[in-house]
């Protein structure tokens, strides 16, 4: 359906009387009144339903009230008409690298050597002289990713023997600057591999107690030709800090599955359960339907999760959405590297990344496609510690505004994100609206 076919619900907003609406564009927090974590959201359609006010008090939704006359309590707060557009809760990254993109900087050609490796090498080679990571990359990074209606990122930070922590205090550093209304988890990322690297251990120790929620791992079969050793040693230290684990692991059919099930064993043993995640883990996809649905069961009894960021392509590569639910796996979007010396493809845009794994995987029925926009909003709040995360009372008050007719017509068509609010603060306003 294109932008023609489809009503439109908002020609603009409008601030009532005594309210201070936000300045075009993005910024790392509302001017105004709004910064008490506050507003009154009137006439929006959550999900697509009938037209409700959303009261935000205190970075909480308070009330969803059909809509109508502004209620007595909501008097001194500021208030946006929403015009009808469609509201849905605020978009969660469960897989991104906002510590190394060039984004902002002059193009940078893609070069250096084909594979994972080859990749690692030229990064290492490049970034210094880009200036990688710095709070100046980073805070573009957000805004671009915030402007498109993210507000809770699960990022991969890398610390390795030339940055030490210097990335993970860049990434907090950037992320402070919108005071609570941007939520942002780090995992440390031991990108340049761990035991090939003697002293990349203490590292993620070291990231742990500077505030890393996680730390991760890469490949431990290829990366560091030890899959027992690498993943023995980042679920111990994990363990015995009770932090998460997000392992990235690209290994194929039978060869990923084995350290998946490393993984799994390492789970128990630690106590790690409901802590740990396998991000890509293409094998999942690749071994026949008997041997997935053996795995997965015991990756949902362990409270395991996994994250796509739905390379695109067809069939062998995409996760099966619906069997890791029926295994209690829980699934996150992310969107993976951006604008990067890894690929000069990204936008920041996680409904971009929620089009491709649907189209992908060939989900077509409104119910499947209205799941999909739920991977990339309400069901992903567990890749940033939520227990909820979704447009009721008592949730946290993140709200995209769009003007699209329901969930499926915005993820097929991808219309710009009209309206972000972070805690009751506004975030992004589209500009000329």
């Amino acid at each position: 359906m294109s932008s023609a076919e489809t009503p439109s619900h908002a020609a603009g907003f409008s601030a009532a009387s005594g309210s201070a609406p936000a300045a075009s564009g993005s910024a790392p927090a509302a001017s105004g009144s709004a910064q008490s974590g506050s507003l009154l959201l009137r006439n929006v359609r959550p999900w697509g339903g009938a037209a409700q006010d959303i009261l935000i008090e205190d970075g909480r939704i308070a009330s969803l009230t059909p809509a109508g006359p502004v209620p007595a309590s909501a008097e001194a707060v500021p208030e946006i008409d929403g015009r009808g557009l469609l509201a849905i809760p605020g978009l969660v990254n469960a897989h991104a690298h906002v510590d190394k993109s060039w984004w902002g900087l002059p193009w940078q050609s893609y070069g250096g050597e084909p594979g994972t490796d080859g990749r690692i090498r030229h990064e290492r080679a490049e970034r210094d002289g880009l200036g990688i990571p710095s709070v100046g990359i980073t805070r573009t990074v957000l805004e671009r990713m915030v402007a498109q209606g993210t507000t809770a990122i699960r990022s991969h930070v890398d610390v390795d023997l030339g940055l030490g922590l210097r990335g993970i205090e860049a990434v907090r550093q950037a992320a402070a600057e919108y005071a609570g209304a941007l939520e942002l988890q780090i995992v440390a990322f031991p990108q340049d591999g761990v035991l090939r690297r003697p002293g990349v251990m203490s590292l993620l120790k070291d990231a742990l107690q500077a505030g890393a929620e996680s730390i991760g791992g890469l490949d431990p079969a290829t990366i560091d030709r030890d899959p027992v050793g690498q993943i023995d040693g980042i679920m111990e230290i994990a363990g015995e800090a009770e932090a998460g684990v997000d392992i990235h692991l690209h290994d194929p059919a039978e060869l990923g599955v084995f350290q998946i099930e490393l993984v799994c064993e390492r789970v128990e043993r630690f106590g790690l359960q409901g802590k740990v995640n396998i991000a890509h883990g293409f094998a999942v996809a690749q071994v026949d339907a008997g041997r997935r649905g053996e795995l997965l069961s015991r990756m949902g009894e362990l409270g395991m999760s996994m994250t796509t960021v739905a390379p695109p392509r067809m069939g062998a590569q995409q996760l099966p959405m619906r069997e890791l639910e029926k295994a209690g796996v829980r699934l996150g979007l992310g969107t993976d590297g951006i604008r990067d010396l890894w690929s000069p493809y990204g936008t920041g845009d996680i409904m971009g990344i929620a089009w491709q794994f649907s189209r992908a995987g060939g989900w077509v029925r409104d119910e499947d496609l209205t799941q999909v926009v739920r991977l990339a909003s309400s069901d992903g709040a567990w890749a940033v510690g939520r227990d909820d995360h979704d447009l009721v009372v008592g949730g946290r008050g993140d709200v995209v505004l769009a003007d699209a007719e329901n969930p499926m017509d915005l993820l097929v068509r991808g219309p710009a994100r009209e309206l972000v609010v972070g805690a009751g603060r506004i975030l992004h306003q589209r500009e000329g609206q």
